[in-house]
Parts: structure tokens; C-alpha cells; sequence
């Protein structure tokens, strides 16, 4: 989440005071996975990335039974990624351009994948075959125009209830759009929604998530207002929920998949991040907090209010925001994986009902970038974005853009991530990761 815009200072206000090095997409490989006969190399699942390069592609990995991964294929979504550059920042080249989470998701029978194209502000859809592959099935606009170098789609949600897929955009007023899905063909609905206020007309969402029981959208707001500049040349960045309590948007959802009136909520902290349901606790979520630098538990009730604990903050001695910006929860949901983008590392955390403890912080080694990259607090950061918890809660990947890898770890018993696996990704571009 580093916001430069080439100026020397910057301004957190909570209350108080070109596409360089865009990797190009290889061909689509055609060489099948191999079939090693060791168990530990055993082809046990499949992890996929969209490269978010400029020619979009989806980036498709077999997982062994050792946490290592293989590429396997790559296969165009037909649309435009954002490539390095950043468009909420206006970056020519920076990591996390999104600045948001699920833009590329599973149904949950693992036959369909999902993926935005934030360069076009399109969506592609695949069918995924038993062994994983894809086959791009359709790739729609979401109807809103492009003004500027790039487009801002970045987020999903898809509810098989009344088979309808939202996207959200970080730039409004249309920030959601929803299709009509039948065997992957995607038909777009006419209407928009905002995450706007009367008074805040132009605020920036991260993310938005499905509740269990499919009867609400909720999404997550990082900015009241698009970054801008100061008289004195600093960057002006008016961090959500502080002071206002209205960062987590509620919309209910009636059985056709339509948005009722929005429901504006106090998120918990500054800066809300990512949402995280628990499963087997159907109206509890965690919420990560890039400002408020830790992870608070939330509850919702029927009527869609949302209630939340403090967050639990991690070591900031590096300096403040973290940008604590992505979760990974374990299936038993006693686990937590928070990823500091402005740290470059993982912070691990126990989950035993409703209290939520440290275990390890950092739980892995930063991995350093290449050095050209600072975060909000001046720290030198690799830009680590999306992660993914393998269904077994065995192996954890994260993805570290300015670093152009993403690593696997064995997850331990005490919260430390052991490093498995190391594989090349594109520059800075690289976004959402999602598999089976």
C-alpha cells in the first residue's frame, strides 16, 4: 500500500492532523504435470494466480504433497491485468495494484474459477477440469469505463443461492457490479451500487465477502476519498473509520441476488482490510486493519450490524502503519496468518473462541525485494499480497511482488512458517490467489 505519487512527506489523516518491467506472459505450456512416483512429490492439489500483467493470464500451479509447486499452464483471461502500475496510487510501478483481496476465487465445488482484469475492468471465467486445468468459458466488461491508464476491478463474490457474481471496483460511484452466471456464461445486470456516503463521495473499498448464510455483502473501506496531495506537496491519505465508525458496508441480499439499502458499520479499527469468516461460526469473521495494525473478531447479527472486539495489534517497532492488509484462517478456525505488506513478513495468531492471541511476529524471515520499494513507513518492503492456506492447513503461500517469487512454508505447530518452496512470479503485478 505505498503511496508516493513522487512526493516527499506524507499525511495519515485519521482525525488529526508507465508499466516498467511488465513481464510479458509466456505461451500457455502444453508439457502435462508430471507424474512423479514419490509420495512427497505426489500432485495432491492445484493453486492458482493471475500474473496481472497487461496481457492478463491465470497462472496455474500443481501442489505437491511436500508443499512444493509446478507450474503448469498459463491461460489468457482474454482481458487487460493493470501490470506494475498502480492505479489507486498512480505508481508507475509498485506492488499490490489492487490494494484489495479476491480477485480470483473458486465456487465451492471447484468446477468454476473467477478472475477480474483490473487493466479493462473485465471478468473472466473458467471451467476447471478434474485435473485441474482451465478452459476460459467467457470474459465480460463489467460496464464501467476506463478513464486514465488503468481500470480498478479487483474483488469477487459469487453466491450460488441465486448464481450471481459481484464485482467490486475501487474507484466509484458504480464501485459494484453483479453478473447473472448460468454454466459459466456471464450476463451483466444493469444496476450499481456505492459504497459512498452524502459526505464522502469518493471512497476507495478493498474487498467485499459473501456471509455464510449468502444474505449479506460486506466491504471492507481502506480511504474516505481518493489519495490526492496537500498544499505542501505531502500525500493526503483520509483513512477509514477513524473518526467516522462507518469503514464496513453492509448490503442485505434478497433471493434474486439484488442489494437492499446499504448499512454503514463501525469496522473496528483504522483502515480495514480483509474479511475472513470462520467456518462453523456462521455470523463470526475476523477483520485485518492496515492502520490499526492488528486483527479484531466481528460479529453480525441478522439485521446486518456488525459488532467487533479491539484489534490485537502486532509489534510495530518498525515503524507505523504495518499495512497488515491479508488474513489466512485455518479450516478449525484456531489459526490466523495476517501478511504485513509494510514489513514483508507473516504474523501468525491463536483463535480460542472469542480471544485472539500472538503466537509469532514475524512467524517467517522477511524476504527482502529489490530494494526500490518503501512502504508507508519508510521501511524497505518486498510487498508481500495475497496468501493461501492449503485445505490440510499443512502449507502456506504468499505471494511477494516486489521480490517477483512466491514462497511456500510448512506451517508449525507453534505459528512459525518453515520455507519450502520458492517459485519466480512477474515484477510487482501479481495478484489473488485461490485453490483446491
Amino acid at each position: 500500500m505505498r503511496f508516493d505519487l513522487g512526493l516527499t512527506a506524507l499525511v495519515l489523516l485519521t482525525g488529526g492532523a508507465a508499466h516498467a518491467r511488465d513481464a510479458t506472459v509466456p505461451a500457455p505450456t502444453a508439457a502435462p504435470v508430471e507424474r512423479p512416483t514419490s509420495a512427497p512429490t505426489k500432485v495432491v492439489g492445484h493453486l492458482y494466480m493471475q500474473s496481472n500483467t497487461v496481457a492478463n493470464a491465470i497462472v496455474h500451479f500443481a501442489r505437491r504433497a511436500d508443499g512444493t509447486l509446478a507450474e503448469v499452464e498459463r491461460v489468457a483471461t482474454g482481458g487487460a491485468g493493470s501490470g506494475v502500475f498502480k492505479p489507486v496510487s498512480g505508481q508507475a510501478s509498485a506492488p499490490n495494484a489492487f490494494e484489495g483481496a479476491g480477485s480470483v476465487i473458486l465456487t465451492s465445488g471447484n468446477t468454476l474459477l473467477f478472475a477480474t482484469n483490473g487493466g479493462d475492468n473485465s471478468v473472466s471465467s473458467f471451467r476447471v477440469a478434474a485435473g485441474g486445468r482451465l478452459t476460459l468459458l467467457d470474459h465480460k466488461s463489467t460496464g464501467e469505463a476506463v478513464t486514465g491508464k488503468s481500470g480498478t476491478a479487483k474483488s469477487l463474490a459469487y453466491s450460488p443461492a441465486n448464481h450471481t457474481l459481484f464485482v467490486l471496483h475501487a474507484f466509484g460511484p458504480n464501485h459494484i457490479r453483479a453478473f447473472s452466471e448460468s454454466a459459466g456464461k456471464l450476463t451483466l445486470r444493469t444496476t450499481g451500487y456505492s459504497v459512498n456516503t452524502a459526505t464522502k463521495t469518493d471512497r476507495i473499498p478493498t474487498q467485499l465477502v459473501l456471509s455464510p448464510d449468502q444474505k449479506f455483502l460486506l466491504v471492507d473501506i481502506l480511504f474516505d476519498f481518493r489519495p490526492a496531495a496537500n498544499a505542501d506537496g505531502s500525500a493526503k491519505l483520509v483513512v477509514a473509520n477513524a473518526p467516522d465508525k462507518d469503514g464496513l458496508v453492509v448490503f442485505p441480499i434478497d433471493s434474486r441476488g439484488t442489494l437492499r439499502q446499504p448499512i454503514f458499520n463501525d469496522a473496528g479499527g483504522a483502515g480495514p482490510f480483509f474479511i475472513g469468516f470462520l467456518k462453523g461460526r456462521p455470523g463470526t469473521f475476523l477483520n485485518g486493519y492496515a492502520v490499526s495494525d492488528g486483527v479484531a473478531i466481528s460479529h453480525i447479527d441478522a439485521k446486518g450490524r456488525v459488532t467487533s472486539t479491539a484489534p490485537v495489534q502486532i509489534n510495530t517497532a518498525a515503524g507505523k502503519p504495518s499495512e497488515l492488509c491479508w488474513l489466512a484462517i485455518t479450516a478449525d478456525g484456531k489459526r490466523v496468518y495476517a501478511t504485513n505488506f509494510g514489513y514483508g513478513s507473516v504474523t501468525s495468531f491463536a483463535l480460542d473462541g472469542d480471544t485472539l492471541r500472538i503466537l509469532k511476529d514475524p512467524a517467517n524471515d522477511p524476504i527482502p525485494g529489490d530494494g526500490t520499494f518503501r512502504a508507508v513507513n519508510g521501511v524497505v518492503s518486498s510487498g508481500p499480497s495475497d496468501s493461501w492456506l492449503s485445505p490440510d492447513d499443512a502449507f502456506l503461500y504468499q505471494i511477494f511482488g516486489n521480490a517477483s517469487t512466491m514462497v511456500g512454508y510448512r506451517v508449525g505447530k507453534d505459528g512459525s512458517l518453515a520455507e519450502v518452496s520458492r517459485n519466480p512470479i512477474a515484477y510487482n503485478s501479481p495478484q489473488g490467489l485461490a485453490g483446491f
